[in-house]
């Protein structure tokens, strides 16, 4: 948290790893051992885990593309409301930063990865797997980027704007 206030007073360029560590009162070096570069503060997806279990868990029956849509709905339902407010401000930071901004994409191949390994069973090839999971995460980058700007004037809401988004 402290290091998303640095971020949001000074900017995120501004700000370096040795303040965000006297702020929370360790050293540069205890940083680093938590985070190998400042990016990972914001970019780290700690709700990745959760959503690769949410698409594995959707029934099998439902068309790949749904199943994947559906288990991210559910996992991003299932963020309790205060730290739906840690993530957006991660994603508004994010979102006003060109550097890191060019990262998301870098870091969505991760999340793609683990959907394409966990995906339905019936999808035949890999390539279409692969397919899914890009398409669903090119449409959810954009999203999440507006949303994080547009909840703080009052445009969206937790988890109100993705249930309707189609």
């Amino acid at each position: 948290m402290r290091a998303l206030d640095l971020f949001e007073s000074k900017g995120y360029e501004q700000t370096s790893a040795a303040e965000i560590a006297a702020a929370a009162g360790f050293t540069e070096m205890t940083f680093f051992r938590h985070f190998p570069t400042k990016d990972r503060v914001l970019l780290d997806d700690p709700y990745d885990a959760e959503l690769i279990h949410a698409v594995a868990a959707r029934p099998a029956w439902e068309a790949p593309l749904s199943r994947t849509v559906n288990g991210l709905r559910s996992a991003w339902a299932a963020v309790p409301e205060p730290a739906v407010e840690v993530v957006r401000r991660r994603i508004r930071i994010v979102a006003r930063t060109p550097a890191l901004r060019a990262a998301v994409g870098r870091n969505n191949l991760r999340t793609e990865d683990a959907l394409t390994v966990n995906s339905s069973p019936t999808v035949a090839t890999a390539s279409r797997r692969v397919l899914r999971a890009s398409a669903v995460l090119a449409a959810l980058t954009p999203a999440l980027l507006w949303w994080a700007g547009a909840v703080s004037s009052g445009q969206g809401s937790h988890p109100d704007w993705l249930s309707r988004a189609s």
